[in-house]
């Protein structure tokens, strides 16, 4: 067992829950998911992205294309299955993903999530093109982390 200081501390984006909750994702963020399923990893969510996740949800069911059965399933799975770890934002996480905002990026889940990474020490899987830019840009510190970037390198 590795230890728990050299264990990958993973945030997952948004896109990284939707498969649970039923919803299709690209190949690519199958492939990160998979990847992370192999290695010992701790893996946190935010209560951000479930309501996003919600909202996406909403889409597909104007659509008429969405399991509202199977995303419930994975929902309990997400939250009660122990598997993943809920984040609990602070003051400072909703302070930074302000002052993000007011640097120009305009999502706030985006924003909530990078502060958190930042203020807690995780890495965000993510494979957001123009948050990792933004960060590029502005010079802010990188704690991305893309799924081709996933391996047992990462594991300690």
């Amino acid at each position: 067992m590795k230890n728990k200081r050299n264990m990958l501390k993973v945030l997952l984006d948004t896109t990284f829950i939707l498969p649970t909750l039923g919803i299709e994702v690209s190949e690519e963020v199958e492939d990160g998911i998979r990847k992370l399923g192999k290695i010992e990893a701790e893996i946190y969510y935010s209560r951000f992205s479930i309501l996003e996740s919600i909202w996406i949800a909403i889409r597909l069911m104007k659509k008429r294309s969405f399991d509202v059965e199977r995303f419930d399933q994975g929902l309990r799975s997400i939250m009660k299955s122990g598997r993943y770890i809920e984040l609990e934002e602070t003051y400072r996480v909703f302070k930074e993903a302000l002052r993000f905002y007011m640097l120009g990026h305009r999502d706030m889940i985006d924003n909530i999530l990078y502060a958190a990474s930042i203020n807690l020490g995780l890495k965000l899987l993510t494979v957001d093109s123009e948050l990792r830019e933004f960060i590029r840009s502005k010079g802010l510190k990188d704690t991305l982390i893309s799924p081709d970037q996933i391996n047992d390198e990462n594991n300690g």
